[in-house]
């Protein structure tokens, strides 16, 4: 006479192998996008610049040929005194296009361009570019050079 074991026996140890199958792939997977990573420290942080980059595209046309300097607000307190930050959130996100001479205040919650201003890096506020008239009363972003 042959024992057979029970469908409960054989339906714990499938989902106890299922489940071993499972953790194995995950292990696997985290190991090799840590090895990637790496391999290449930069490569979030690229990714999420791009990311950012092609958000902002949608809503704004933005220089050719240039890599922006990305900042991210985080106490827009300190930032009110200037004009740029008026409407400025903690999380916005600045785009500094340094040959472009412009400055992109980006919200990504609200997936809405805050405020766009002319830059002069290093420049005083007399030497500073001027506004078109259609937007005078704002001031431009001054950014000292280190």
């Amino acid at each position: 006479m042959s024992i057979q074991p029970s469908n409960r026996n054989q339906k714990i140890t499938f989902s106890f192998i299922l489940l071993f199958v499972i953790a194995v792939a995950g292990v696997i997977y985290f190991y090799l996008d840590a090895r990637d990573l790496r391999k290449n420290p930069q490569k979030a942080s690229q990714e999420e610049i791009a990311a950012l980059i092609e958000k902002v595209g949608l809503l704004i046309i933005l220089p050719k040929n240039e890599m922006p300097t990305i900042a991210t607000v985080s106490d827009p307190e300190k930032l009110k005194d200037q004009l740029f930050f008026e409407n400025a959130k903690t999380g916005d996100r600045v785009l500094i296009y340094s040959k472009a001479k412009k400055a992109i205040l980006y919200n990504p919650k609200m997936n809405k361009i805050v405020e766009v201003a002319p830059i002069s890096i290093g420049a005083s506020a007399k030497e500073a570019v001027s506004l078109p008239a259609a937007s005078a009363e704002k001031e431009p972003l001054i950014i000292p050079r280190p």
